[in-house]
């Protein structure tokens, strides 16, 4: 359900409801907060909140530091783990400067912004998140090991899947919030587990996401685990994917998929610094299902995009580099762009890659591009690329990889 501000302020009244926090991210994607009382809401709404950015990563020094935050009223949400007695809800925000300017390195911005830039076309996107996470034990003083939960493999059930209570506290928790999963299961690592997502608007999808990891973290803690969603936990095992499923609209039929894809391949390396943005992600290319070449191909999921195996009317491409240390606001901003400039110039796809590219010989490779080897490689790429630069604000670009 989306609110009004003058919903959001009855439902605080009605609900008892004692502290609101009003969240954002660092440019990493790193949510962050601030707590007001119900007697500020409404200064909040019609001011914004002052808050000193010379404290986040990447957001300013000392010398300018005073950002406000506005609360978008439509992402209201209960948060059900807090208590029912003086109940906390969350709404996500936009960041300005204080003569009201947008702030640039407000990365929820840039998604929006890239929302109108498709509507202006005549397009609108829907985003399926499916993200990875390990558990692992915490030692006796709380702190967390490298210990993973149980030693469970691919779909494995329990008593062997120890997770498969946690998974069901997680999607319990998402739905109270308004948030439906869509599958949960085990991964194929040692306490590696995956919960996926129904489509939505981009927007929607990018906030599900930020709030899914904090859900994980906070039940997690409740069971005394500790939840790993870094590219490659652990150096033998599986590493932790952040895959995105994108269709577009109008664009039904198969040639506009074609386009879209086509748009995204050609633009991907150049992506990659945003989708990739540590040296641990990495260690993840090339095994394990994670792709190391640009290309596509139907089902197969050694390749960088796939078309998974869905009925006509849901077809879409799934995107298989990123990993969950990037951040979703960007990710699906850079994807969109890309797949517009596929669907505007009607590019051409390269040949599907019906082949197993985890297990191919160096001549079968040959003549498939490798996605970037570094995040040095990755910044170089992005640093050089007119695309990025149009796209996303040179501060942040610089944040990135000045790292």
């Amino acid at each position: 359900m989306k609110y009004s501000k003058e919903e959001v302020m009855q439902f605080v009244q009605e609900e008892d409801v004692k502290f609101i926090r009003l969240a954002f991210c660092d440019v990493f994607g790193r949510q962050k907060n601030i707590a007001i009382m119900p007697s500020e809401l409404s200064r909040a709404f019609e001011y914004g909140i002052a808050f000193d950015a010379s404290a986040i990563t990447g957001f300013g020094d000392e010398t300018h530091s005073d950002l406000l935050l506005h609360p978008d009223p439509e992402t209201l949400m209960f948060l059900p783990w807090r208590p029912e007695h003086g109940k906390v809800v969350r709404m996500f925000t936009h960041i300005t400067y204080p003569d009201g300017t947008p702030f640039e390195c407000d990365t929820r911005d840039i998604l929006r912004q890239a929302i109108a830039d498709a509507e202006k076309e005549g397009y609108s996107f829907a985003f399926g998140a499916e993200q990875e996470f390990y558990l692992f034990l915490l030692d006796d003083k709380g702190k967390p090991t490298k210990t993973p939960y149980d030693e469970a493999g691919y779909m494995d059930i329990a008593p062997d899947d120890r997770g498969e209570n946690i998974r069901r506290e997680i999607c319990l928790t998402l739905e109270q919030m308004g948030i439906k999963p869509e599958s949960s299961h085990h991964e194929e690592g040692p306490g590696q587990n995956e919960i996926d997502f129904r489509y939505s608007d981009p927007l929607s999808a990018a906030d599900n996401t930020i709030t899914f990891q904090t859900v994980v973290k906070t039940v997690a803690y409740r069971n005394g685990l500790y939840v790993d969603f870094s590219p490659k936990p652990l150096a033998d095992q599986p590493g932790n994917g952040f895959h995105v499923n994108v269709s577009v609209s109008p664009g039904n039929n198969i040639q506009d998929m074609h386009y879209m894809i086509a748009g995204i391949l050609n633009r991907v390396c150049e992506m990659t610094a945003f989708l990739n943005p540590t040296e641990n992600s990495y260690a993840r290319f090339g095994e394990n299902k994670a792709p190391a070449f640009v290309s596509w191909s139907r089902e197969n999921r050694s390749q960088l995009v796939r078309i998974p195996a869905t009925p006509e009317s849901s077809k879409r491409a799934e995107l298989r580099s990123p990993d969950p240390s990037s951040n979703p606001y960007i990710a699906f901003a850079l994807v969109i762009y890309a797949a517009l400039e596929g669907l505007k110039d009607k590019a051409e796809l390269m040949p599907a890659a019906d082949i197993n590219l985890f297990y191919a010989d160096e001549e079968t490779v040959k003549p498939y591009k490798k996605l970037p080897q570094t995040i040095k490689e990755a910044c170089a790429v992005a640093g050089s690329s007119d695309f990025i630069k149009a796209h996303i604000p040179e501060k942040v670009l610089q944040i990135y990889c000045n790292q």
